[in-house]
């Protein structure tokens, strides 16, 4: 008896030292990886001869506040994040209602060649996107939508993307199948089955697509660089470079609007943080 009380003991001494040293390797990975997030607020809020000052200077003296304020002033700051806004919402949109539709039908509906194409599908993820880049804007010329947020947002609309669709197909298989089969009893057709039991079953991974397809947009940089020659339609992403051309001797205003760009996804990742965890854990659990 006292033989397995010290071996128990042992054992969650052994575990308890096992997750200290867990948590302390996590938070000094966590502390490397925020080095640079640290010193882009730190420049943020420096002054000019901060900024410039040798030896360098890592924490202010008195930090410049005003610095967030100014950007606004130097270039239309407001505007670039206005147009992130409407662009990401409205992506967003399509790409949730698309991947739901997709997803559902690959995991429940039964068509001819069902598995072929999805299958199909999946292979398209091992297309790198300098592939369709140039075809893509040849058509996108042609039907007149250059330097227009249409080929920002309408591709949305056609399947909302491979992983999210992958995603997606893969949550739904988790649902038993016996809450559709008496859905449909009651005489519910497919899309209110979708609409009303398989999405809010499915609410962490929706949850994910939503995050990764608001960090997706919200940081495009490539696509706007490529459609958009004015501007006034410019994304923040676009906005920010253009900060750096127009103000790059007043690197502490590039760190100021750089921080202003990733607030709001800082702010959505940790607020939908267990919806994104769950999410991705769950999926694949079945079929």
């Amino acid at each position: 008896m006292t033989t397995n009380t010290g071996i128990r003991g042992s054992i969650a001494k052994a575990r308890r030292i096992e997750r200290v040293l867990g948590v302390g390797v996590l938070c000094v990975l966590s502390f490397l990886f925020l080095i640079p997030f640290f010193i882009t607020l730190g420049d943020s809020v420096k002054s000019f001869r901060e900024v410039y000052a040798v030896p360098r200077i890592w924490i202010p003296q008195s930090p410049r506040w005003s610095n967030f304020s100014d950007i606004f002033h130097v270039l239309p700051f407001h505007l670039f994040i206005r147009n992130t806004i409407c662009i990401t919402t409205l992506s967003l949109i399509g790409q949730c209602a698309s991947a739901c539709l997709v997803g559902y039908s690959f995991a429940r509906l039964r068509w001819p060649f069902r598995d072929f194409f999805f299958i199909l599908l999946l292979s398209t993820i091992m297309l790198p996107g300098q592939i369709t880049m140039i075809p893509l804007f040849l058509l996108f010329n042609q039907f007149g939508w250059v330097n227009t947020w249409l080929p920002l947002i309408v591709p949305a609309y056609f399947g909302g993307g491979v992983f999210n669709i992958f995603l997606l197909r893969q949550f739904f298989k988790t649902i038993p199948t016996s809450l559709e089969e008496a859905a449909k009893i009651d005489g519910c057709s497919h899309l209110r089955i979708l609409f009303t039991i398989m999405i809010p079953l499915a609410k962490p991974a929706v949850v994910t697509i939503c995050v990764l397809g608001f960090i997706g947009s919200w940081n495009d940089f490539m696509n706007p660089l490529i459609y958009l020659s004015d501007y006034f339609k410019y994304p923040i992403s676009l906005g920010v470079y253009m900060f750096k051309d127009a103000q790059g001797i007043f690197p502490h205003y590039v760190m100021a609007a750089s921080l202003v760009s990733i607030v709001p996804v800082m702010i959505l990742f940790f607020s939908a943080q267990r919806y994104f965890i769950e999410g991705i854990a769950l999926t694949g659990t079945k079929g």
